[in-house]
């Protein structure tokens, strides 16, 4: 399955300024798969090793991390012959060996003409152990579930894709290609952007496996939580994680300790909050006090939602009937809303945006995100239904007065004087550089 970030590994292979590559993702997202397909069509070989399934391998890094003798090693444990530049070496969950997390380091400073590549599940929680991590030694991806223009080439919808990535401008689409993306739209909500079920779908259309390979995955996930953390620490992330699909359907989605249990505080569940974001499995986006640039010096912290990294695995979690899909309203306003938000989230997030940033005023408006482009703060509303109403966006406007507001909404493409709407299955053309230039600067 094509992966947008493939591009972005072959400039990371033709860059002079190349460091050993760490692919961070959560679980399931593909990782393994992408820089397996990268290694198989890039280089004359591949080099694979992989420290969960192969736990011996950690004793070469324990006897020692001189480049030659890796090297000469790994090509006696994997059978073949790693060339420098031609060879592309994939050391596959290694948050399992925190000597080859090190190595890295080595590699990079004496033998850079070997191409490394490296991934895991639970990276993000590993690389932050000081005696491990080679700080300023390595370069750092992320890989998200697959968004919707990479769900919609999956079912070889090249053409769709096309019009949206070519359109300069806030013209309605046609009625029959407008309605046609809204039904790929309802059912990306359903079924998520996980590869492995992408591509079951695709092959057999089958919802009810859907949902069962959706149920296997989000036990791996609390599998995890016990696997590498500890016991009191686990609970409290199994706590955490179990509250979040209900704190999103509530009308008020402002994340509450005391949802999670009784008398919950901040300094309880702060860590917890922290490993599940730096496994990728939550999008944490905190209200801003002031929409002012750098953003995050105007954060507040202590007031933030919590989004699931896919919508798929939102609603296995929410149990949501697969026949919500044939229902278009239905699905779109279940649960206050909580499905377009967690996927705008995700989409937002997949596109770059590192951290989310939400409104809100004392007489209640609320802007569900505020992103920037090209130096501007712009108010972006979600809205699962039809109405015309803007309260918060007007609130905002008035108070802030900027260049455009911006709704993410089932309506098709509109623009009125400076209110822009954007379809939900389009919400990545806002950082379209052919699109933004047009119709929010102009």
């Amino acid at each position: 399955m094509k992966r947008l970030l493939y591009k972005k590994l072959i400039k990371w292979k033709q860059s002079i300024q190349r460091k050993p590559l760490l692919l961070q993702g959560a679980r399931q997202v593909g990782k393994t798969y992408l820089l397996k397909e990268f290694g198989k069509n890039e280089y004359a070989s591949l080099a694979y090793f992989n420290f969960e399934q192969e736990p011996e391998l950690e004793s070469i890094f324990n006897r020692s991390l001189s480049t030659s003798y890796l090297i000469e090693n790994l090509s006696a444990f994997s059978g073949k012959l790693i060339k420098p530049e031609k060879t592309l070496i994939f050391f596959d969950e290694i948050q399992s060996s925190p000597r080859a997390i090190t190595s890295l380091k080595y590699f990079y400073e004496s033998a850079p003409e070997y191409h490394i590549v490296s991934a895991g599940s639970l990276l993000g929680v590993s690389v932050g152990k000081e005696t491990s991590f080679p700080v300023g030694k390595v370069n750092f991806y992320m890989l998200y579930p697959m968004n919707f223009y990479e769900y919609l080439e999956s079912f070889g919808q090249e053409n769709l894709i096309s019009m949206l990535e070519n359109k300069t401008d806030c013209e309605p689409l046609p009625d029959i290609i407008h309605n046609r993306l809204l039904e790929y739209y309802k059912f990306y909500l359903y079924i998520g952007g996980m590869p492995e079920i992408v591509q079951h779908y695709v092959n057999h259309r089958n919802i009810v496996v859907v949902r069962k390979i959706q149920k296997e995955i989000l036990l791996a996930y609390e599998r995890d939580f016990s696997k590498y953390t500890t016991k009191k620490e686990a609970i409290r992330i199994s706590e955490i994680w179990k509250s979040i699909p209900s704190q999103l359907a509530r009308e008020n989605k402002k994340f509450k300790y005391s949802d999670v249990s009784k008398g919950g505080r901040a300094s309880r569940f702060e860590s917890s909050i922290e490993w599940l974001r730096k496994t990728g499995l939550i999008i944490p986006t905190y209200n801003l006090k002031i929409p002012k640039l750098p953003m995050m010096n105007y954060a507040d912290q202590s007031k933030f939602k919590i989004y699931l990294l896919d919508t798929g695995l939102l609603g296995a979690n929410l149990d949501i009937d697969s026949k919500l899909i044939t229902s278009q309203s239905l699905l779109f306003d279940e649960f206050k809303g909580a499905f377009v938000e967690n996927y705008v989230a995700a989409e937002l997030t997949s596109l770059g945006c590192e951290t989310l940033y939400y409104w809100t005023s004392k007489s209640s408006a609320e802007i569900d995100f505020l992103i920037k482009i090209n130096n501007n703060i712009f108010p972006v509303e979600v809205k699962s239904g039809l109405s015309r109403k803007g309260k918060s966006l007007n609130v905002y406007k008035s108070k802030y007065k900027p260049l455009n507001v911006i709704r993410i909404s089932p309506r098709n493409f509109t623009k009125d004087n400076n209110f822009v709407n954007i379809p939900l299955y389009a919400a990545s053309t806002l950082f379209k550089r052919n699109f933004f230039e047009s119709s929010l600067f102009k």
